[in-house]
């Protein structure tokens, strides 16, 4: 069985890089779509809701029926299916087009990003030990190789829509010949004690699980609404507040990206031996921290050192969440899953816009005070996994892996 779980595990890392690059892929066309299609900044905001409607309705579509099928069928299918809608948005040539290209498009990519978690909680059971977290590193690693092969691409001179379609076919022969390595069901054997661990009778714990998964989705709006606003604010709070140039506040945002990425690597490790309520809650109060220092910074240094321990402290948050979800009712690993990722979704989505709403009454910099009490909430909130089959004794997880 170690063959077998092993290819799963690297086959799981090779879709999430995949939903990495074909979204990061949409991301860096935006610019020549937007001047294509003829629209404005504020236009292209209400498309990319769109966007995220479409990835919120696939996720609560593809959740259940990774629960009914397997995520071996419904996961290689997600990511044919965003693979062969990627080239439509670079097809759009009016408004309406695009939005019913990225409608489409969000759609099949939240079918492929809840599959994958599914899947990846399954991956995690199995191993008896965390895993989930270096799972989303590499979600990070798809968004760089998409700005390596756009930037390749516009080299050579070849049009949006031609790229796209490219990486597209190219994610839709990775996913099928990936799709091999993948588990057949969710592993039943790597956590006997599993209703022992929940604290209730299985039928209680069927119970009870709903209502703990939905305080996890609350907890990840939470988390994720911080992080969406960190990219779409970052870079605008060290030009306007502190008032650097375009190159060096484009530096914020990788800062806060580089360090999640690091963070996420290590985390794992971390859950292992002190579990994820403690993950959760320090790097929580680890984020607060950091994005107050950034609304007080008044030297750049001190900005970079505080996007640098938002992202740090905000880098296994998320993986816990998914990770507490999938594990609270393993019947319905996925529908928990899509609870989840699409709330967490819509928060993503929100935190860009709640912070531009709040800076018609204060400051940007003042403005990032309300994610400083986000993040403590979470701190707060991260009790919610004492009860689930949390990491919560971390021996008895690393006497599994053994």
């Amino acid at each position: 069985m170690e063959r077998p779980l092993r290819a799963a595990r690297v086959a799981t890392y090779v879709y999430f890089v995949l939903c990495g690059t074909l979204m990061g892929t949409w991301v860096v066309h935006i610019p020549a779509i937007e001047e294509r299609v003829g629209i404005s900044h504020a236009t292209l905001g209400g498309m990319l809701v769109l966007l995220g409607l479409g990835a919120f309705t696939g996720m609560q579509v593809a959740g259940p029926l990774a629960d009914r099928l397997g995520a071996r069928v419904v996961l290689p299918a997600g990511g044919v299916l965003s693979g062969a809608t990627l080239f439509l948005p670079g097809l759009a040539h009016d408004p309406w087009t695009l939005a019913g290209a990225l409608l489409v498009f969000g759609f099949c990519n939240g079918c492929l990003d809840v599959s994958m978690n599914a899947h990846a909680v399954h991956v995690e059971k199995a191993y008896g030990r965390p895993v989930m977290s270096g799972f989303h590193a590499t979600f990070s690693v798809g968004g760089v190789l998409a700005a390596l092969a756009g930037a390749g691409a516009a080299s050579t001179g070849l049009t949006t829509a031609a790229t796209m379609a490219a990486m597209g076919a190219a994610g839709i022969v990775i996913a099928l010949a990936s799709a091999r390595a993948l588990l057949p069901a969710a592993p039943a054997a790597a956590s006997p004690g599993s209703a022992e661990e929940t604290g209730t009778a299985p039928a209680a714990g069927h119970r009870d699980s709903t209502g703990r998964v939905w305080l996890l989705a609350v907890l990840a709006l939470m988390a994720m609404l911080c992080e969406g606003a960190a990219h779409d604010w970052s870079a605008l709070h060290l030009k306007d507040v502190l008032g650097t140039s375009t190159g060096t506040a484009a530096f914020a945002y990788g800062t806060f990206a580089a360090a999640m990425t690091i963070g996420r690597l290590l985390t794992d490790r971390c859950v292992a031996r002190f579990g994820s309520m403690a993950i959760l809650r320090n790097g929580a109060v680890v984020a607060a921290v950091g994005i107050t220092v950034v609304a007080l910074a008044p030297w750049v240094w001190v900005a970079f050192t505080g996007w640098a321990l938002f992202g740090l402290g905000l880098s296994g948050c998320v993986p816990q969440l998914f990770s507490a979800a999938g594990h609270a009712d393993p019947s319905a690993a996925g529908a928990n899953v899509s609870r989840v990722a699409g709330l967490g979704y819509v928060g993503m989505l929100a935190g860009p816009a709640v912070v531009g709403w709040l800076t018609r009454f204060v400051a940007l910099n003042h403005a990032f005070v309300l994610l400083t009490l986000l993040c403590l909430t979470t701190a707060v909130g991260a009790r919610v996994l004492r009860t689930g089959p949390d990491r919560a004794r971390p021996s008895e997880m690393a006497a599994r892996s053994h």
